[in-house]
């Protein structure tokens, strides 16, 4: 039998109270242990507006954050985090979290969005290589999180196990994100500030890993039976605590596999709707995506801007 290999944890993120939450896991019957992780730069654009508005922004969440709420969901992806590094591979060769070495810029878009009760949650599917797994950002395409969200995400000092072909490089990556471009460019065309977009959805991603195999992004619905079923039962524990903090009018799958993992989860508690995916290797969203998006979010959104 192949050696089991796991995801470990140096550094757990800190919040800024530094208040112990319990292990998720005992919550749930699953009597696994943390392990710890063992150890193992972006095209600029040229646009002044868009880099001083993105240090504004930043250092304007950097002067509020000590003073403003936590919202209910970092506590909850703070978990989610350790839950999903306890758990042991044999499928992948390479597990990423970005849950745990991009803490800082995943919390920041916690705090910034993640309050508002009562939008529609978009729900991802996983990490991207040169999203997520860079920022912390769902869909985070680095030139759309530095420049339309202000954040600009610093690493853990420890990093995980890498592929040679998909390193970790954070802000400094030159990769982009062909799905967060399409995604976040689209609401940024569509609404203008991401105040505008967050204050009727919320973007969660259903698992928080990057999986890798033979040199290649592996979706979660190509694991074993049983790694499935132990990330299953994390992922939809992680979900359900975060509709209950968000309290969500209606969710909506960015894709099947997320369509159908909320489907099962809530079945007829909350209205699904489903957004095909937006990402480049799909045709459909190469030709249309824009209009498939204003669609399937219609009743949701304002009028288009003239």
């Amino acid at each position: 039998m192949a050696p089991l290999t796991s995801t470990r944890i140096e550094h757990a993120p800190q919040l800024a109270d530094d208040t112990p939450i319990p292990n998720p896991l005992d919550r749930m019957g699953i009597g696994l242990k943390l392990p710890r992780y063992h150890a193992g730069d972006v095209s600029r654009r040229s646009h002044a507006h868009d880099a001083t508005h993105s240090a504004v922004r930043e250092r304007t969440f950097d002067m509020t954050a000590a003073t403003h709420p936590v919202s209910p969901l970092v506590p909850i992806a703070r978990d989610f985090s350790r839950a999903v590094g306890a758990l042991h591979w044999r499928t992948p060769s390479h597990v990423y979290n970005p849950l745990d070495y991009a803490w800082h810029g995943h919390r920041q878009y916690l705090q910034r969005y993640g309050h508002t009760r009562g939008r529609v949650l978009l729900l991802g599917m996983n990490p991207g290589p040169w999203g997520m797994t860079q920022t912390g950002v769902p869909f985070g395409s680095i030139a759309m999180v530095r420049d339309w969200f202000g954040i600009v995400t610093r690493l853990s000092p420890t990093l995980p196990a890498q592929h040679p072909k998909y390193p970790i490089l954070g802000m400094a990556c030159h990769r982009d994100e062909g799905s967060g471009r399409r995604l976040w460019g689209w609401a940024r065309e569509r609404v203008g500030e991401p105040a505008a977009f967050f204050e009727r959805f919320f973007v969660w991603n259903y698992c928080p890993l990057l999986f890798l195999k033979h040199d290649r992004n592996l979706i979660p619905a190509h694991l074993s039976a049983a790694e499935t079923r132990a990330l299953d039962a994390i992922c939809d524990h992680a979900l359900e605590r975060a509709i209950s903090a968000l309290q969500p009018s209606a969710i909506v799958g960015v894709g099947r596999y997320a369509q159908q993992r909320a489907q099962r989860l809530v079945g007829d508690g909350l209205p699904i709707a489903y957004l095909p995916h937006p990402s480049p290797a799909s045709p459909a969203a190469n030709r249309e995506w824009p209009q498939l998006a204003e669609h399937a979010l219609a009743q949701w959104l304002p009028r288009a801007r003239r």
